[in-house]
C-alpha cells in the first residue's frame, strides 16, 4: 500500500459547486484514493509527505471537450504533446468530442465504429503523460444500427461524439441514435451554433430539444454561438449540461454565466477547450476559462473550478473530479503567481490572473513537479524529498 499525505494546505476546494470550500489542512491519499480529509493528526511516519506551503489545492481539471485522434497528436494543427502540454495546465481528464480530425476518418457505418474502438482502447492502454483520456467517440455516420451501439459498449465505447459532425444531420435521425446510445449507458454530446469544419452543420435549441443530448456542446460558440435567446431557450427549457469552451464566442460566455447564476443554474456549465481546432490549441485553455467567468462573470472562483470540475464529472459518471474520500486522487497544488495582485490562488483567478501551479497528481502520483506552463507560483509545494 502507498500512501501520500498532503499537509499545511491553506484552502481545500472541493469540486461540488454546492459546498465548494471544505474545512481542513490535510488529504491522506491510499493507493489512487482520498481515504480522509481533515487535520494535521493524519500525519504518519510511513507516508510520502508534501507540504503545500499554504497554498490552494484543488480537484484535476477536465476538458470536456478535445479532437483527440491516436496519441498525443493533434493533425488539425500538426502538434506533438498537446495532451501532455494540457497536464501542465491542471487537467488530468480528457473527454474525446469525436476523432474528426483523424486522417483519412472513415465515414460508413463498419470504419466508424472501428476508429471509435481503436482510439478508446489506444488511450486506455496507453495514456498520454499518465492522462485520463477517454478517448474513441462515437461520430453518428448513416447506417449505424441499434446493434452497433450494443457491440460497441461491448467493446469499452461509451461516448457518442459531438452529433453534427458526421453524415447524420437530421435531428430526427439522430434522436433515433441517442436513444440507442442512451439505452446502453452512453453519454451524447451535440454540436450547437454554426458550422466549424466543412461538413458539419448549424444546429439550433429546437435541433437540440428534439435530439435530447446530454451534453449542449459549445453553446458559447464552436466558434459561432447560436443567439443569446436561443441560448437562453436551451438553459431554460432543457435540464442539459451547458458547455462553455475557451475556442468559442467571450461575449456569449459572459452572456451564458450571468444568466446560469441568475437561474441558478451554475452546476449545469461545464468547461471544455474546443481543441486542437481551427483556433489552435491552448494549454491553459481551461484554467483560462475560470479566471474568465470569475473575473468577469462575476462567478465566485471556488465555484469557477467547481464548473471544470466536479459538474463534469458528474455529467460523465466518474469517480474523480471532487475532493472527497473515495474520490480518485487527481490533485493541483496551485498559489497566486508572482506578481498578481491576488495573495492567494483564489484572489488571483477573481483578478483574472492565472495562478501559479506547484504541482499536479494523478492517482495520488505526483506528475507535475512546477508547471512548465503557468506563470511560477508565489509558494512552492514541495515533497520531504525535496
Amino acid at each position: 500500500m502507498s500512501k501520500v499525505i498532503i499537509t499545511n494546505i491553506g484552502t481545500i476546494v472541493s469540486g461540488d459547486i454546492h459546498n465548494p470550500i471544505l474545512d481542513g489542512t490535510t488529504i491522506v491519499i491510499e493507493d489512487q484514493y482520498i481515504t480522509a480529509i481533515g487535520g494535521n493528526n493524519w500525519i504518519e511516519q510511513d507516508a510520502l509527505i508534501i507540504d503545500a506551503k499554504q497554498t490552494t489545492v484543488v480537484p484535476g481539471f477536465f476538458d470536456s471537450h478535445v479532437h483527440t485522434t491516436i496519441g498525443d497528436y493533434g493533425h488539425r494543427q500538426q502538434a506533438a504533446g498537446f495532451l501532455e502540454s494540457e497536464l501542465h495546465g491542471g487537467v488530468t481528464t480528457v473527454i474525446s468530442a469525436g476523432e474528426a480530425h483523424m486522417p483519412g476518418r472513415p465515414k460508413d457505418p463498419a470504419g466508424a465504429k472501428a476508429a471509435a474502438i481503436l482510439a478508446s482502447k489506444s488511450f486506455y492502454q496507453a495514456p498520454p503523460a499518465g492522462m485520463k483520456v477517454h478517448g474513441g467517440a462515437l461520430i453518428l455516420e448513416k447506417g449505424l444500427t441499434e446493434k452497433d451501439f450494443q457491440e460497441l459498449k461491448e467493446q469499452g465505447v461509451w461516448l457518442v461524439g459531438e452529433i453534427g459532425l458526421g453524415s447524420v444531420k437530421s435531428p430526427e435521425e439522430a434522436a433515433i441514435m441517442t436513444e440507442w446510445a442512451h439505452k446502453y449507458g452512453f453519454k451524447v454530446q451535440m454540436h450547437t451554433g454554426g458550422t466549424s469544419i466543412p461538413g458539419s452543420s448549424t444546429v439550433t435549441a429546437e435541433d437540440v430539444m428534439i435530439v435530447k443530448p446530454d451534453v449542449v456542446s459549445h453553446l458559447n460558440g464552436g466558434p459561432t454561438a447560436v443567439s443569446p435567446a436561443e441560448a437562453e431557450r436551451i438553459m431554460r427549457e432543457t435540464d442539459f449540461a451547458l458547455e462553455i469552451v475557451q475556442c468559442g464566442n467571450p461575449k456569449m460566455t459572459d452572456f451564458i454565466c450571468r444568466k446560469a447564476k441568475e437561474l441558478n443554474n451554475l452546476n449545469r456549465i461545464i468547461f471544455g477547450n474546443d481543441a486542437p481546432s481551427g483556433t489552435g490549441i491552448i494549454p491553459l485553455g481551461i484554467i483560462r476559462n475560470i479566471c474568465q467567468v470569475s473575473s468577469v462573470s462575476g462567478i465566485a472562483p471556488e465555484k469557477a473550478i467547481c464548473m471544470a470540475t466536479g459538474n463534469t464529472a458528474d455529467v460523465y459518471g466518474l469517480n474523480t473530479g471532487r475532493i472527497a474520500v473515495g474520490r480518485e486522487a487527481d490533485l493541483v497544488i496551485m498559489d497566486a503567481p508572482l506578481g498578481s495582485v491576488g495573495e492567494t490562488a483564489l484572489e488571483a483567478i477573481a483578478a483574472g490572473d492565472i495562478p501559479g501551479i506547484s504541482m499536479v497528481l494523478i492517482d495520488g502520483k505526483t506528475v507535475v513537479r512546477k508547471s512548465r506552463n503557468t506563470p511560477p507560483a508565489r509558494r512552492q509545494a514541495q515533497t520531504e524529498e525535496q
